[in-house]
């Protein structure tokens, strides 16, 4: 049974590794996308006229409101639509834009603008600066944490017979196998049952004791073994979450939420009850973003919100209105799960449903934790910490599992 299970730790371990490689230097990175992302490019974060006022002494202006924005970006860029837009701006920064592409009417096809990301002077108005979140070449400055993040979960593999997901579909599967491994990996550093008629003088632990141990004075190969088996089982527990929740949220609606309905009363969203369309034939709404606002109001007050409406989301493919509520200093997220928020359809104006953070059955609360535990914001900055540390664990462990194979194959 040992034997068998070593093989399959050894194959599955040398399937995942360059993967765990690539993903878990990156996870350590993007941890602070944000962060990195605003010092990388403070030439769109950072509102220059802001910036010449505090120079000059001069009060600040008063932002444009955001919806004023919306209509002027569709204005000067026609080719494209905004579909994604926070109400309030960061003081002293830009206010940035998520588009896509409009369809041409000459050919039926998209518009390939080149960008999908433009942000605004809230002050002024002007455009400061367009990018391609996720652009995979050239890396530039502008595009180098957006092309880690895509990387991370998508190892940026392109859409080819009909299914653009393939590299997220991919990296789920190997989140599945490493999942497994993990599990195969610690039952390998149990002691083995003593054989009959052998008087065994220590004890259980004593015999598995020396697998938490790094011994540093055995020779490199001793040495790289122990990093690989110790830091396995000292961190054995943050691996096994950290690969379970790559699994589910890569995977999550083609495997992970079909298997959680089937165990358990998981609360679909409207998206998930609706099937989309294909990205190239977006539904165009009836509705625009202020006639969304006002019935997003209207439908809070009624239930007793009080955060403001912060972020309106077009998701085009499935025609649905997402409309969160939150102050502006809280839009990186609450914990990593969300805001409250309500889905209006985009054609009708109909109430299809709301979220509400934390709220719910076991299986919506299990549901809604995998992605603030897999990046560690639930537990805040310490989180992210500990995840970026993690990161490099994880990225060790494939180095390490690679040599004691190559010197057991090659020596």
């Amino acid at each position: 049974m040992r034997s068998a299970l070593l093989v399959l730790h050894r194959y599955l371990g040398l399937t995942t590794a360059v993967f765990l490689i690539v993903t878990g230097l990156t996870g350590a990175v993007i941890s602070w996308d944000h962060e990195l992302d605003e010092w990388l490019n403070p030439d769109l974060y950072q509102a220059r006229s802001q910036e010449q006022l505090a120079q000059k002494k001069l009060d600040q202006k008063k932002p444009l409101p955001a919806l004023q924005l919306v209509e002027q970006i569709e204005r000067a860029l026609p080719k494209v639509q905004v579909a994604y837009v926070e109400l309030s701006a960061e003081p002293g920064h830009n206010q940035d834009f998520w588009v896509e592409p409009r369809i041409n009417l000459e050919t039926g096809k998209l518009y390939e603008p080149g960008f999908n990301q433009v942000f605004v002077d809230p002050a002024t108005g002007e455009i400061v600066g367009k990018r391609e979140w996720g652009q995979v070449w050239p890396i530039t400055r502008e595009t180098f944490m957006s092309f880690l993040y895509k990387l991370h979960f998508s190892f940026h593999i392109p859409a080819f017979w009909g299914y653009e997901y393939w590299g997220v579909a991919l990296l789920g599967i190997i989140a599945l196998l490493w999942t497994i491994d993990s599990f195969i990996g610690f039952a390998l550093t149990l002691p083995r049952r003593a054989k009959r008629n052998r008087v065994q003088t220590r004890s259980w632990w004593q015999r598995w004791k020396p697998a938490w141990k790094i011994r540093t004075n055995a020779g490199t190969a001793r040495l790289n073994f122990d990093l690989h088996r110790a830091f396995s089982l000292w961190t054995w527990g943050f691996l096994v979450i950290i690969a379970f929740t790559a699994f589910s949220l890569n995977l999550y609606r083609d495997v992970f939420f079909p298997l959680m309905s089937l165990v358990s009363d998981v609360t679909p969203s409207p998206l998930e009850q609706r099937a989309p369309n294909a990205p190239d034939n977006p539904i165009k709404p009836n509705l625009n973003f202020r006639q969304v606002v006002v019935l997003g109001e209207k439908e809070a007050e009624k239930k007793g919100w009080t955060k403001p409406l912060n972020s309106i989301w077009y998701a085009r493919e499935w025609g649905i209105y997402r409309v969160e509520f939150f102050e502006a200093e809280a839009g990186h997220g609450a914990g990593g799960v969300g805001h409250k928020a309500l889905f209006f359809d985009g054609l009708t104006g109909e109430l299809l449903g709301d979220f509400i953070p934390w709220q719910g059955t076991a299986a919506d609360l299990f549901v809604q934790a995998q992605f603030p535990v897999h990046s560690g914001r639930i537990l805040g900055i310490p989180g992210r910490i500990l995840m970026s540390i993690m990161g490099v664990v994880v990225a060790m462990l494939s180095i390490t599992g690679i040599l004691i194979w190559a010197r057991k194959r090659y020596s």
